[in-house]
C-alpha cells in the first residue's frame, strides 16, 4: 500500500496509477479513494496520471483522534502533492471532497493546479446562518449525527439506498452493488471521523476561498441533488468564482458520477482539454 506521512505522524493512503498530466480525485463523506474507480479508470485510458487519497480517518488511511475538518484536511492534500511532486495538476472533488479542493486550491494550490472541478460539491457553506439564511437548519446535521452515533452500520445503508443516489425517486434504477459498495466504504473508517466531518463539511465557510481561486473551475450539479441541495451551493459557488463555468443535470442525484458516468466523464475530459 502507498502512503505519505504529514507532519503529525498521520499516514495517508493513496493510489498513483499512469503518467501524463496528474488528476487528483477528493472523495465524498464517508467514502474513500475506491469511490473514484470508474473515473480513475476512464481518465487512465485517456492518457492522464490519476491519483486518489484516503482522507485521513476514512478508508485505509490512519484513524487519527484529531483533524477532522478542513484546514487539515487540505494541509494532507498539499503534503501529498509536495511529496509527488504535482503540478499542473487537476484536482477534482465530489461534495465534501469539493470543499476540500477549494480549500486547498486557494491555500496551497499556487504554482501547482491548472483547474479545479467541484461536483455536487458542498461549498459555499451549507448550514443555515445569519449570512446564509437558506441553508439547510443545524438539525438536520444534529440529525445525522444522532444516526451515525446510534446505529452507524444502518445508516450507511440508509443514505445510499434513499437520497443519495436518488434510488427513492419513481422509477429510480437501483444498484444493490453501488449501495453494497457505499457501505463498505463507509464501514472501513473511523466513526469518530466521520462524526467530526459532518461538521467540517456542514459548517465550514468557503466564501473566501472561492474567491481566491483564479485558475479555471468547471461547477457540476444535479439539480435532483436531495444531499447537497443546487439553490444552496452551485448556483452560489459560481458566483463567487472569478473564472468558474456552470453546467448542472435535470434529474440526476448527488452521486450523479457513480449513476451516470457515461455523461460526467466526457463533460470533465473536454473541460481538462478545453
Amino acid at each position: 500500500m502507498a502512503t505519505i506521512t504529514t507532519k503529525d505522524g498521520t499516514e495517508i493512503f493513496y493510489k498513483d496509477w499512469g503518467k501524463g498530466q496528474p488528476i487528483v480525485f477528493h472523495h465524498g463523506w464517508p467514502l474513500s479513494a475506491d469511490d473514484w474507480d470508474n473515473q480513475m479508470l476512464y481518465f487512465l485510458s485517456k492518457g492522464f496520471r490519476v491519483i486518489a487519497h484516503d482522507r485521513r480517518g476514512h478508508g485505509r488511511s490512519s484513524q487519527t483522534s484529531g483533524g477532522h475538518e478542513m484546514d487539515t484536511y487540505a494541509a494532507d492534500v498539499a503534503a501529498l502533492a509536495e511529496a509527488l511532486d504535482l503540478r499542473d495538476a487537476v484536482h477534482i472533488g465530489h461534495s465534501t471532497g469539493g470543499g476540500e479542493v477549494a480549500r486547498y486550491v486557494a491555500r496551497h494550490g499556487k504554482g501547482r493546479v491548472a483547474k479545479a472541478v467541484l461536483i455536487g460539491a458542498v461549498p459555499p457553506i451549507m448550514v443555515k446562518t445569519d449570512k446564509n439564511p437558506s441553508g439547510l437548519p443545524l438539525e438536520v446535521f444534529d440529525g445525522f449525527r444522532a444516526a451515525l452515533a446510534a446505529n452507524r452500520a444502518q445508516f450507511f445503508i440508509d443514505v445510499p439506498t434513499g437520497p443519495f443516489y436518488g434510488f427513492n425517486r419513481p422509477g429510480a434504477k437501483v444498484s444493490q452493488g453501488l449501495i453494497d459498495n457505499w457501505w463498505r466504504q463507509g464501514m472501513m473508517g473511523a466513526a469518530n471521523a466521520h462524526y467530526d466531518c459532518i461538521k467540517a463539511f456542514s459548517e465550514t465557510d468557503f466564501t473566501e476561498d472561492l474567491k481566491q481561486i483564479d485558475v479555471p473551475v468547471l461547477v457540476l450539479h444535479g439539480e435532483d441533488d436531495q444531499v447537497v441541495p443546487i439553490a444552496d451551493s452551485a448556483l452560489l459557488t459560481i458566483k463567487l468564482l472569478k473564472n468558474g463555468t456552470l453546467k448542472t443535470y435535470k434529474g440526476y442525484p448527488h452521486g450523479m458520477c457513480s449513476t451516470n458516468p457515461d455523461v460526467i466523464n466526457p463533460d470533465i475530459l473536454a473541460f481538462i482539454q478545453g
